[in-house]
């Protein structure tokens, strides 16, 4: 008989790049979110619903919890607008309420304005594992997509490799501007390319471009997968 596999919880899921990364890490993954079409999309099971309440009601039926909170309270890219921060909520503190209330291992994700929220996060970025993409021009771009994860469990810190992967930078989130130049001499928003280089430079083929300028690379939840396995795999042996 074949042994079942272990659950990761993937709240506020969005279109899956985090379950993407836990699914390749060998394990099942339960989606909530409280948007129904991000579930048309979404790599695993889904289900249509709060949550932090979600969590608070079945986090303990699962081995593990990944969580990300919306990031527009802390983003870069609602700071330059008068008051567009004060209008969203911030959850993390709930969050890792509820989480910590489910007594099992979790991952609390973020951007990296949300560090005075989160405890000793580990950073991972795009660099660390050789996320590039050749652009439509020729040119190698890397991906530099920082973001922040708060763990209950031993994760190593890797370090960035910026500069080691291409000859300049690609962003993927709203807002960019898809010329290079341009981004360079006005410096806001940075350079996003085209939306095939885009998903290129995430490992995500899947998703509506909206989704893909929110969504983690899986390669972040892969390597944080194979972390949690082995504290799972620990913990039962112990």
């Amino acid at each position: 008989m074949t042994a079942a596999l272990m659950r990761v919880l993937d709240l506020f899921c969005a279109e899956g790049g985090a379950a993407r990364g836990y699914m390749d890490a060998g394990f099942e993954v339960v989606g909530v979110d409280n948007r129904p079409s991000v579930g048309r999309r979404y790599p695993g099971t889904f289900i249509l619903g709060d949550a932090i309440q979600y969590a608070r009601d079945h986090g303990h039926e699962y081995d593990a919890i990944h969580a990300s909170p919306p990031c527009q309270a802390y983003s870069t890219a609602t700071a330059g607008t008068p008051g567009a921060r004060a209008k969203h909520p911030r959850l993390i503190e709930a969050t890792r309420d509820a989480l910590i209330a489910s007594n099992r291992p979790y991952v609390i994700e973020n951007v990296a304005g949300a560090r005075g929220d989160l405890r000793d996060p580990v950073t991972l970025c795009g660099t660390m594992f050789g996320l590039s993409a050749v652009d439509t021009d020729g040119t190698r771009l890397e991906l530099r997509r920082h973001r922040l994860f708060e763990v209950s469990f031993h994760v190593w810190q890797p370090v960035c490799a910026h500069g080691s992967l291409g000859d300049a930078v690609g962003g993927v989130y709203d807002g960019g501007r898809s010329d290079r130049r341009e981004a360079r001499e006005i410096r806001r928003g940075g350079y996003t390319p085209a939306v095939a280089v885009r998903a290129a430079l995430m490992g995500i083929d899947w998703m509506t471009m909206h989704g893909l300028s929110q969504a983690l690379p899986p390669a972040y939840t892969r390597y944080l997968g194979a972390a949690l396995r082995e504290h799972l795999t620990r913990e039962a042996a112990a």
